[in-house]
């Protein structure tokens, strides 16, 4: 059952136990094994809580949500669960045992859903990178080819699901760190509307309301389902999504009609994009253009200001430097050089000379530039195509920041996020889908951003796209079934 089971997804794993076909224990036990066969090899689960796991689906008292007893990791940042470590792949919190008292409001809705957590992802240190290979932890590998990263910041989530370990996991995205991963390990990875899953209590928005929560996954269904469970305005946030028309599974299948997409191959920021990426985006344009939508070249010219790149650094680097004096409020002490890496450190640097002025005007040009960027879906186009990524998978090793140069790991993160972190800014959902592998067997993904709120078109087309040209058959070289 162990290697059938790695292969399933979330929705198919959840029927086994409604049918009576298998226990809540059965699918926890066999994901239990599967991580301690393959973890050694990717690196992927930084925690482990199998006593707990298995005692909540011993107990028969798991939520009888849509996904009860199936298994499930949190990311190491993002929603924390009551009573476990919690790291943010920090090592001065690892180092000091932090512990999360209680759960996040996400946390309890995946509970709630009747998934069980069976321990922790690893992720760089405060996600800042797209790449998962914090000094707290070591490296997390790629299950496609294991001498390169997964991605970041949510590439230990992305690396556990590939592999099947399990068959999702939750995933957040400041920039990208849902979707780099999910491109380069050949997954789903679905970036929401700003204010579409509640971040709270702790905090209602984080890096200036660029920052976003949900979860990695095989298949459309899984996350369609899954969104539909942990979506949702609660008392005290400060913005919310609109309400769906009807349920996100309902657009599973459904006939999303002939849309007007706009396809972008060449980076805004003016940055090379990669051949085999350029490619990724051709071979989704043809698909969809076979499938009856109408695709041209077109985009909104606004992605190319410069001005919108130093914007997202200023507050990011902001977030990080108050990041560094939250994290000492909480655990007793200050957090000084010594305690970070130091990119983290020369960042929140760049953090601290920025004043309060600097700050607003940065989150004002954000604000007033979306507004011309979002026009471009008024203009008749529904969405916009592009790669996920302007390089393939990169070798681990490739974001090292030496002691002359601390900022040289973010500096070679652009073309990772040079056309994921602009919907970031404008809260609009992007998905990146796993369409196309390389010559050298590398995933690459091809993204596709919709008008704020509108989840429902990119799940109808996307679905649509998973029918036409499946990718759940391919497995990479180290995974469970393998």
């Amino acid at each position: 059952m162990h290697d059938n089971l790695s292969t399933l997804d979330a929705t198919a794993q959840a029927a086994l136990v409604r049918r009576g076909e298998a226990s809540p224990l059965e699918l926890v036990d066999a994901a239990i094994t599967r991580i301690e066969r393959l973890n050694p090899q990717l690196n992927a689960v930084i925690t482990r809580l199998f006593d707990k796991a298995r005692a909540q689906a011993r107990s028969g008292n798991a939520p009888d949500g849509p996904f009860r007893g199936v298994p499930f990791l949190l990311k190491d940042i993002g929603a924390h669960s009551g009573g476990d470590p919690f790291h943010a792949g920090m090592r001065v919190l690892r180092d000091s045992r932090w512990t999360e008292p209680d759960d996040t409001y996400l946390a309890a809705k995946y509970r709630a859903a009747g998934f069980v957590f069976l321990g922790k992802t690893n992720t760089p240190e405060l996600g800042l990178l797209p790449t998962t290979e914090p000094a707290a932890y070591g490296p997390t590998r790629n299950p496609w080819d294991p001498s390169r990263s997964p991605g970041g910041s949510s590439g230990g989530a992305a690396a556990a699901v590939a592999s099947g370990m399990v068959p999702a996991a939750h995933a957040t995205d400041g920039g990208g760190s849902i979707r780099i991963p999910a491109s380069h390990c050949g997954l789903v990875g679905l970036k929401t509307s700003r204010g579409r899953i509640s971040i709270g209590p702790d905090a209602s928005e984080r890096w200036g309301g660029f920052a976003v929560e949900n979860s990695v996954t095989r298949s459309v269904r899984d996350t369609a389902a899954i969104l539909d469970a942990i979506a949702g305005y609660v008392p005290g946030d400060p913005y919310t999504a609109p309400v769906p028309a009807r349920p996100f599974c309902a657009e599973v299948g459904a006939d999303p009609g002939g849309l007007r997409i706009g396809l972008l191959t060449n980076a805004p920021s003016g940055i090379p994009v990669a051949p085999e990426c350029v490619a990724a985006a051709d071979a989704a344009a043809k698909l969809l253009a076979s499938l009856g939508h109408r695709v041209e070249a077109s985009h909104p010219a606004a992605l190319s200001d410069p001005e919108l790149t130093r914007a997202f650094g200023t507050v990011l680097a902001c977030a990080t430097a108050r990041a560094l004096d939250a994290w000492g409020e909480k655990i007793g002490t200050t957090i000084t050089r010594d305690g970070v890496e130091s990119m983290t450190w020369a960042f929140a640097e760049f953090g601290r000379q920025a004043s309060a002025r600097d700050y607003l005007r940065a989150v004002q040009f954000v604000q007033s530039h979306t507004r011309r960027i979002v026009g471009w879906w008024t203009q008749g186009f529904d969405l916009l195509l592009t790669p996920t990524t302007a390089e393939p998978p990169p070798l681990l090793g490739s974001f090292e920041s030496p002691p002359d140069n601390p900022l040289a790991g973010l500096f070679r993160a652009a073309p990772f996020s040079t056309f994921t972190a602009p919907f970031n800014m404008t809260g609009q959902p992007a998905i990146s889908l796993p369409l196309y592998w390389s010559d050298a067997g590398l995933p690459i993904g091809a993204q596709l951003v919709a008008a704020y709120g509108r989840e429902d078109v990119l799940i109808r087309v996307a679905s649509q796209l998973e029918q036409a040209q499946p990718w759940r058959q391919r497995l990479p070289r180290v995974h469970a079934a393998v």
